[in-house]
């Protein structure tokens, strides 16, 4: 185990290329409007491409977090890094269905996903000490956050200073500063575990069969699934929403920067509160919030402060619930393949969010608006709030902490 002081420079790392690829990414929904009027390919189809690039951002994590965790997450960053930044460049060609697939749904998709939660929180679980690593997960992510609240206004004024082009350059140059990055989590090829213990002799088919039949991984997957719903939705759409309601196009983009201000505080006191509380019960009351947050939203007059004071209430849970799912997952099953299967809830996270991108897109060209997306929303969000409850979790942190070490290795059944 690394020094204290040594193990924090791999979250800061991490956190800064975090910064980048969710900071680009979450901002694509200001580029729905201008690809529309450059390409005519209409708002449903725009939606469908961005929909793909949802779900292959979680299909390629649990891939991408296989290949990290036998060979290192060095190189799978670098390919991220050169993936992103051409699906990016190559946009700005596009003027059909299949090539806006190809290089937003596919190219710059899985690049995000290769220097995403999964293959970072996992390069940088090994190096930290297990009391820790919910706060560094959560620091991580507030790097994600901070990504969002400078790419959306920083997008949004080079859209109206230059244009959409030149904006999805400049996503691309950013893109290409991550490979450098990736030098300080490298790591070293790791071979198969061997040892004396059960746990030490884990393969990985062997942790997938075992993590496939715990309920309380599933319980997992599901509340994930409505988050991506959630949070897909809203990047996407939010312009769309901002525009039906007669508004100016930069209080989405101001709406956009202040969900990802507000969850830098939510993910850092996610990752506290980790270590204090139990992680189910973070979950339950974040997606619960979400539910009330948006029944408000609904009620309320649709005026700029509305918008804003509803993305500080969204921003302080947006991507908060990342922070306890992944710890929760290493409660369970220990670090050794955690990239692996903390990417397969963020692929379950992204099969949400295919159907929030893409639905949104039917919802307002079959309906003209969104309601009938928020009434969804606020369902799935109270099912997501309900279903975390069932988790098995320790009463105390400190005391699961014997129940596994690292290598996956489980202790005595702890409490619900």
């Amino acid at each position: 185990m690394a020094s204290t002081r040594s193990s924090w420079v791999f979250v800061v790392v991490a956190a800064s290329i975090l910064m980048i690829t969710m900071g680009t990414r979450q901002s694509m929904g200001l580029f729905v409007s201008p690809l529309n009027t450059h390409t005519g390919l209409g708002i449903a189809t725009i939606s469908f491409a961005m929909a793909i690039g949802q779900f292959v951002w979680g299909a390629v994590q649990p891939v991408f977090g296989a290949v990290a965790d036998r060979w290192g997450p060095g190189r799978v960053i670098v390919l991220g890094a050169l993936l992103l930044a051409a699906g990016f460049a190559w946009t700005t060609q596009v003027t059909s269905e299949w090539a806006l697939i190809v290089t937003l749904g596919l190219m710059s998709a899985a690049g995000a996903g290769a220097g995403s939660f999964s293959i970072l929180i996992g390069a940088t679980a090994q190096h930290i000490p297990p009391e820790r690593r919910s706060f560094a997960g959560g620091a991580i992510n507030a790097g994600g956050s901070l990504g969002q609240f400078i790419f959306a206004p920083l997008n949004q004024a080079v859209l109206s200073t230059f244009g959409w082009m030149q904006a999805m350059w400049m996503m691309a140059v950013m893109a290409l500063t991550t490979a450098p990055m990736a030098w300080w989590l490298r790591g070293e090829p790791k071979p198969p575990v061997t040892g004396s213990g059960a746990a030490a002799t884990l393969t990985l088919r062997e942790q997938l069969k075992i993590a496939a039949r715990d309920r309380s991984y599933w319980c997992l997957h599901a509340g994930f699934f409505t988050c991506g719903f959630h949070i897909a939705f809203l990047v996407t759409h939010m312009p769309g929403e901002v525009s039906l309601c007669g508004l100016n196009a930069s209080v989405a983009a101001t709406s956009l920067a202040i969900i990802g201000l507000a969850n830098v505080g939510g993910s850092l006191a996610a990752g506290a509160l980790g270590n204090r509380v139990r992680m189910k019960y973070l979950l339950f009351w974040m997606y619960a919030s979400r539910a009330v947050a948006i029944l408000v939203y609904l009620a309320a007059p649709k005026e700029p402060w509305t918008f804003y004071l509803f993305a500080a209430v969204l921003g302080a849970t947006w991507l908060a619930t990342v922070p306890p799912t992944a710890g929760l997952t290493a409660k369970l099953f220990g670090t050794r393949y955690l990239a692996t299967l903390f990417g397969l809830t963020l692929f379950s996270h992204q099969i949400g969010g295919f159907f929030g991108a893409w639905l949104g897109g039917l919802a307002v060209v079959h309906t003209g608006n969104y309601l009938w997306m928020w009434w969804a929303d606020v369902v799935l969000a109270l099912g997501a709030a309900l279903v975390n409850l069932p988790i098995r979790e320790a009463r105390l942190p400190s005391r699961t902490a014997s129940h596994l070490d690292d290598h996956g290795t489980m202790g005595p059944t702890g409490s619900r």
